[in-house]
C-alpha cells in the first residue's frame, strides 16, 4: 500500500511525524510475521511519499522539524513558498497534482486546515485517488478564518474522515457526513509523548535564555485573524506589556513583520527570541507558569502537559479544554487577558481529552483495513 502524504506548515510536521514512525513499526511487524494475513492477501509493506509544499520553508520552521521528530526525508519539495491564499493554494494544486499521476498512490493522507491541506484533498479528489483526512471534523464556526474555510471542503472532499473527539464527529454528522467517520483520538499527543523525552535529554533552551521552570508565561501568535489587523495585533501587544511577569515570545516571521510595519514596542519584561525547534518548543511549554496563543496545537499540548491556557481568539476548536476550565478564551481583549493571567486558578480535575498515545496505530490500522477491503 502506498500512501502520499501531503504537508507543509509546522503543526502537519508534528502531527505527520508520529504517523511515519508508526510506519516503520508497522513494516518492521508484518516482515517479522511471514503468515500473516495482511501479507498473504496484499503481500507488500506500507511505503510512504512525503510530499512537502514549502508553505513553511524557514529552517526553524521546517527543516529543524524533519530531523527532530525523525520524520523522512521529503520525497518531493514543491518550494511553493508564501503568497496570497489563490495563488499559494493554486501553485499547490497544480504541483501536487503533477506528483500524485506520477506515484498513484493508494492513499493521499491530508492533516489540519492548512491551504497545503486543501491543495492536497482537491487534487487528490480530483483524480479519483482516495482522501484520508487526520483531524477532520473541527469547527470553529468562524467562516472569516481561512483555516475554517479548508477544514470544511477537505472534510467534504475526504474518503475517511479521522476525528479527535466525539465533537468532531458530531460536527461531521450536523454537515451530512456520516460514511468513513472514525473517532481516532489526536496524532499530536503521541508526537507530544515522543518530544517531551527528547526535551527532557537534550533541550538547552532554559539554560540558554536564563530561565526558571514557573517563573515565566510563554506567548505564541501567529493567526492572521490577529496578526493582519493592526488593532487587534496592538492590543494584544498591549496586553503583554502590562503584565508584570517575564514573558518569552518566540516569534512567527509573520508575526515580526507585522509588529515592525505598525512600529509596535515592548517593555524589557517581554523577550522576543528567535522561533524554536519542536524539543525546545515544548520545554518551554512544559516550564511556562502559563501559556498565551492563538495556536490551535499549543492548546492542545498546553493541556496535555497541565500548563494553564490563556486563548487570544475569539473561539477554539478545542471547546473541551476550555470546558474542564484548563483553557480561557480571552480575545484580543488588553483587560480580558490581563485579567486571566492575573485571577486564574487551576482546577482540581484533569479528565484525559483526545488521545491515549495509539493515535498513528489506530490510523494506519483503519486506512489497512479499507484497502484490504478494496482489494478482497
Amino acid at each position: 500500500m502506498k500512501i502520499a502524504t501531503i504537508i507543509g506548515a509546522r503543526p502537519q510536521f508534528i502531527k505527520a511525524a508520529a504517523v511515519s514512525r508508526a510506519i516503520v513499526k508497522y513494516n518492521q511487524s508484518i516482515q517479522s510475521r511471514q503468515s500473516d494475513k495482511i501479507r498473504d492477501h496484499i503481500g507488500t509493506t506500507i511505503s510512504e511519499i512525503v510530499v512537502h509544499t514549502g508553505q513553511h520553508y524557514d529552517g526553524q520552521m521546517s527543516a529543524v522539524f524533519f530531523k527532530e521528530l525523525d520524520i523522512p526525508e521529503p520525497h518531493y519539495n514543491l518550494g511553493v513558498g508564501s503568497g496570497s491564499h489563490g495563488r499559494q493554494t493554486g501553485r499547490m494544486l497544480e504541483l501536487i497534482e503533477q506528483v500524485l499521476i506520477k506515484e498513484q498512490p493508494d492513499w493521499v493522507l491530508v492533516y489540519g486546515d492548512t491551504n497545503s491541506t486543501l491543495a492536497g484533498a482537491l487534487a487528490a479528489a480530483k483524480l479519483h485517488i482516495r482522501v484520508a483526512h487526520i483531524e477532520a471534523g473541527l469547527r470553529s464556526f468562524n467562516r472569516i478564518m481561512p483555516e475554517e474555510v479548508n477544514r470544511v471542503l477537505a472534510d467534504h472532499l475526504s474518503d475517511l474522515l479521522l476525528c479527535p473527539s466525539r465533537t468532531a464527529v458530531n460536527n461531521l454528522s450536523s454537515e451530512g457526513i456520516t460514511r468513513g467517520v472514525h473517532i481516532v483520538g489526536d496524532v499530536m499527543a503521541d508526537s507530544l509523548t515522543y518530544a517531551v523525552e527528547g526535551a527532557t535529554n537534550h533541550s538547552g533552551v532554559l539554560r540558554r535564555y536564563k530561565l526558571v521552570k514557573g517563573k515565566y508565561l510563554l506567548a505564541t501568535i501567529h493567526r492572521p485573524e490577529n496578526t493582519d489587523h493592526s488593532r487587534r495585533l496592538r492590543e494584544i501587544m498591549d496586553a503583554l506589556n502590562s503584565l508584570s511577569e517575564t514573558v518569552v515570545f518566540p516569534v512567527h516571521p509573520r508575526t515580526l513583520k507585522m509588529i515592525k510595519e505598525i512600529n509596535g514596542k515592548f517593555l524589557p519584561h517581554v523577550r522576543l527570541i528567535e522561533p524554536t525547534g519542536y524539543l525546545d518548543m515544548v520545554a518551554l511549554e512544559e516550564s511556562a507558569r502559563m501559556i498565551l496563543t492563538d495556536s490551535g496545537g499549543v492548546q492542545k499540548e498546553a493541556y496535555w502537559l497541565r500548563v494553564p491556557c490563556v486563548t487570544l481568539r475569539d473561539e477554539t476548536e478545542w471547546i473541551e479544554t476550555v470546558q474542564t476550565g484548563w483553557n480561557v478564551l480571552t480575545g484580543p481583549n488588553k483587560e480580558r487577558i490581563v485579567q486571566a493571567v492575573g485571577t486564574y486558578t487551576k482546577p482540581d480535575s484533569h479528565p484525559p481529552l483526545y488521545a491515549d498515545g495509539y493515535t498513528a496505530s489506530r490510523c494506519l490500522s483503519i486506512l489497512m483495513n479499507e484497502f484490504i477491503q478494496r482489494k478482497l
